[in-house]
């Protein structure tokens, strides 16, 4: 009798149902939380209120007017970014301190300074939605490890899934069953082609929600990606810029002498938004981005907290002068979201997000159902092989 052909379909068949099993609540908690906060501008636009002012023809308050007025309403508490999306959005003033357990943001009028509303963003409905993506609700670093090595694993589960559903032999019959949906079908066929037909399309887009995703989640993969796209370079080491307090004080205030620079360089940014130093030593970074939702080719410029001076080549610099690494890891966020391919493809990857968590749930049923099965035989044999027992023992 000749061997059977070796494949690696059974193999992949075994890994892919205990890394199914194993992992499958976590997998469909991460992927309902990204389908919903893929929509959080939108959403966050038409509901919070408190986003928006209008616009009017004058210049916004100074800087240093905004921070004063947001340092009153939470004394004790320290800025940590100063956020501008637009002419006809209010300003947000940032109080996020992980250490001392706190983010507040202040949100104002750039027109007046008035304060429009003190949020808790630990209460934010959004706020949460990103904390059981990134960390299933879980404190650090128990829940970011969890979802890194889950994302890991169901990368895995994605290969192992094409392996299994790619047909021995590419015939029509075979084409038509593999790729689309039998919707007048029984209640188990039905199943079956909603794990394994839709999981097959949404397998080709999670798998780059899943790369960009372990970008975040490995420094290995990180320092892989730029060494690809930058042609063999070394990711870059943190910036060690540093703010000199010069011998005699600055007359103007630096961070209104920040902002008129970059007011001069960028009259009409889409957002801007401005870091403040954490300490004596900090720097002021500045952070452009030349449209409403995709980041990507934003530019950033350092610059001293005392003297207001650019600190050249301390931050990411402008998009256009980075390397091929240095884009690709930019463009890590709008891929892994869609936002690098706008509304048409953030609609895919949110359809995807939602097929992908189905699949536990119907590769579920699909287990227990075969499960069942192999259970009826040995369950009808039963009584034939007590009678045979009968039979000995007598």
């Amino acid at each position: 009798m000749p061997a059977k052909k070796f494949t690696f379909k059974k193999p992949a068949g075994v890994l892919h149902l205990w890394m199914g099993l194993a992992s499958g609540l976590v997998i469909i908690i991460i992927a309902l939380t990204g389908a919903i906060y893929a929509w959080q501008p939108e959403l966050s636009e038409a509901f919070y209120s408190h986003l928006h002012v209008k616009a009017q023809e004058k210049p916004f308050v100074a800087l240093s007017v905004l921070k004063e007025k947001a340092e009153a309403e939470l004394p004790g508490k320290t800025i940590s970014r100063i956020s501008f999306a637009g002419r006809d959005h209010s300003v947000g003033v940032s109080f996020n301190n992980k250490k001392a357990g706190y983010y507040y943001i202040v949100y104002m009028n750039p027109y007046s300074g008035e304060v429009i509303k003190v949020k808790d963003m630990d209460r934010d409905f959004f706020r949460q939605v990103l904390n059981g993506h990134m960390h299933l609700w879980l404190p650090d670093p128990i829940g970011k490890n969890i979802v890194a090595f889950s994302t890991l694993i169901f990368g895995l589960i994605i290969v192992t899934g094409i392996v299994m559903w790619w047909p021995r032999k590419w015939s029509k019959a075979a084409r038509k069953q593999s790729l689309s949906v039998k919707w007048d079908a029984s209640p188990k066929r039905l199943n079956y082609d909603l794990h394994n037909v839709l999981g097959f399309y949404a397998s080709w887009i999670m798998l780059f929600v899943v790369l960009t995703g372990l970008v975040w989640a490995f420094e290995s993969v990180r320092n892989t990606e730029y060494w690809m796209f930058s042609g063999g370079k070394t990711f870059p080491a943190a910036d060690k810029a540093k703010s000199i307090k010069p011998a005699v004080a600055l007359a103007d205030n630096p961070l209104d002498k920040v902002a008129a620079q970059m007011n001069a360089r960028y009259p009409n940014p889409a957002r801007m938004q401005y870091l403040l130093p954490a300490n004596d030593k900090g720097v002021i970074t500045v952070r452009m981005f030349p449209e409403e939702k995709r980041s990507f080719n934003g530019d950033y410029f350092a610059f001293n907290q005392y003297t207001a001076a650019e600190l050249p080549g301390a931050a990411r610099g402008k998009y256009e002068e980075a390397n091929g690494g240095e884009k690709a890891n930019r463009m890590t966020f709008d891929i892994h979201t869609g936002m690098i391919g706008g509304l048409p493809l953030r609609l895919i990857v949110f359809f995807a997000a939602l097929v992908t968590a189905s699949l536990p749930v119907t590769g579920f049923y699909i287990w227990w159902g075969k499960k069942k099965k192999q259970s009826k035989p040995a369950a009808r044999k039963s009584p034939a092989i007590q009678q045979v027992r009968e039979v000995e023992l007598a």
